[in-house]
């Protein structure tokens, strides 16, 4: 297996919002996250102040229970990792995370000068889900971190 910056290359952060939308609507962010989802070696990234705003979200358009229930059940699906207070909470964990993707719908980060603004600190594309669930290659990632043929998917993204 490559070094600890080759495997930032299977590590992935969901901004709050498509955290959100792939437990209430589906598509394409639940396109995106089923990628990670279907395989051991990749990480999703939180921290406690992105959970936390995607929990509001969800309390926010459905309930207070389903917030909880998700909160529990997520928050034992993710690498959990620290950052100041007043960060970013998308921004900062996959920069204290060094994770390679942050999957957003908020167009502010995913425009070009967003981008181009985040590279000399982090290797970071910032990217909405359907761009990432269209352009994700688990073979070729998994090929360029390990030794040996692609396995393909070793997980139920349901599960």
């Amino acid at each position: 297996m490559g070094g600890s910056t080759d495997r930032a290359a299977a590590r992935v952060v969901a901004d709050a919002d498509v955290l959100a939308a792939d437990l209430l609507v589906g598509g394409e962010a639940r396109d995106a996250l089923d990628h990670v989802r279907r395989h051991s070696w990749m990480d999703l990234l939180a921290s406690e102040p992105l959970l936390a705003e995607a929990a509001a979200v969800v309390a926010a358009l459905a309930d207070d229970d389903l917030a909880a229930d998700w909160r529990e059940r997520i928050g034992a699906e993710c690498r959990l990792v620290d950052h100041p207070a007043g960060d970013h909470p998308g921004l900062a964990t996959a920069y204290r995370g060094e994770a390679a993707h942050l999957l957003t719908f908020d167009e502010t980060l995913t425009g070009a000068h967003a981008n181009l603004s985040v590279q000399p600190h982090a290797a970071l594309s910032i990217r909405m889900p359907d761009a990432f669930a269209r352009l994700f290659d688990a073979e070729a990632l998994y090929e360029s971190l390990f030794e040996g043929e692609y396995p393909g998917p070793n997980r139920d993204p349901r599960g």
